[in-house]
This record gives C-alpha cells, structure tokens and sequence, in this order.
C-alpha cells in the first residue's frame, strides 16, 4: 500500500474538501479508479457523496451520525421493510434510471396474511438522493456496505497513526509549506521504498518460517 495522491495544505483548511479532489485525480491520472470511497463523516458529507455519485460514479460510505433520522425504506441503520414489517432485500440499483429497487422476496412469510396484499405493488423505487448515506449508491443495509465500514473503517485510524509514528510525523509542527512539502515527499518516497521491498521480498506466511524444518528435493542426473 502506497500512498496515490499526497495533498500539503495550512492547518485552518478543512480536510474533508480534498477527498474529492484526490479522487478525481485518480480517475484522471492513475489507471485505477476507485468505486467505493469509505470515510468518516466528516471527509464525506451528503453534498460530496451526491458528486461522486453523480460524476463517476463512485460509493461514498461512511457511518450514520447518531440520532439522525431513518429515510424508507430503511427500519434500521442496517434493514429495509416494508411498512407492514416485511423484510425487503436490495436486488441492486437501476443505473439509468438512478433507482434503488426494493422488493418482497418470493415466499415472503408475511405476505399471506397481511391486509394489503391484494393491492401492494411488492416492488418500490427509491432514488439514491432520498439519503446519500442510507441509500446513495451502495445503501448503508446491504452486505457489502456492513461489510466495509465493519472491517475497512477500523483501519483507517490505525494506519495513519502507523505511518506517523515510525516517520516521526506527529513529533513536530512545521510552520512553512515549503519546508512541508520537501518533508511531505520525502515521507512519501520512504511509504513507497517499504511498500516496494515488500512485493519484491514477500513475507513468510508463517511467523517462524526461518524454524520450521524443510527438506530440498534432489534431482539425480544420470
């Protein structure tokens, strides 16, 4: 891992307006463009996930702020239902039409006793713009979104503290940007050195490789 865009700004410049920049950096320069940006709240607010969906488009996920207000078809942070309590799965979303389908699986356990049944469509559109952070491009109850901020988000505090630390970054204040930026690079090159050695030297899948006993096969010439 290494860093793909580095960004030198003064202290009083809010670091939630350069995701959006450096994504599209990405997607101008690099070969690789991401499809999912996961963030905290405050790098990602509705207006910059409504861009990126709109633009490229890419998923902005990020956690929902407590005591916020859920939008339908959402009964929790992490379920859709029907009004009726019927659980709802998501079948994916309609990218021309910019439409979240929401349906009632077939043999759906209340539908057969329910007092809407003759009239209920049993499929609902919902556009991402209702809520970009419940529904957005990759609503906030699928598999994939849980998945992300469960496993993914954890990290993102732990690598930057990772990266300051055995760089020495959190040690000092530096209060000229040209003397920021030359130590901005020299940062980069060392993550981009370590990140290098590592595909070239992989480690050990075992944690005492060096130990465990081994044999060579021979091969006999005649």
């Amino acid at each position: 891992m290494g860093p793909l865009v580095s960004w030198i700004a003064p202290a009083h410049l809010s670091e939630g307006g350069l995701l959006r920049p450096s994504g599209q950096h990405c997607w101008r320069r690099g070969p690789w463009r991401p499809e999912v940006i996961v963030g905290d709240m405050g790098y990602l607010d509705a207006a910059s996930k409504q861009r990126l969906r709109e633009r490229w488009p890419a998923a902005g996920v990020t956690r929902l702020q407590e005591n916020r207000l859920l939008v339908p078809p959402l009964a929790t942070a992490t379920t859709a239902a029907w009004p009726q309590g019927q659980p709802w799965p998501w079948p994916g979303s309609a990218a021309t039409e910019q439409e979240h389908w929401f349906g009632v699986p077939p043999g759906a356990s209340l539908c057969s006793c329910c007092w809407d049944a003759g009239t209920c469509p049993r499929e609902l559109a919902y556009p991402p713009s209702d809520h970009e952070t419940l529904l957005g491009l990759l609503p906030m109850n699928t598999t994939g979104n849980q998945r992300l901020l469960q496993q993914v988000r954890p990290w993102i505090e732990p690598a930057q503290s990772y990266e300051q630390n055995p760089l020495g970054l959190s040690r000092g204040f530096l209060n000229s940007l040209r003397l920021t930026w030359t130590m901005s690079v020299l940062a980069d090159a060392a993550v981009l050195l370590r990140a290098g050695a590592w595909l070239r030297h992989p480690q050990a899948s075992l944690p005492r490789a060096e130990l465990t006993p081994w044999s060579r096969d021979l091969v006999l010439e005649p």
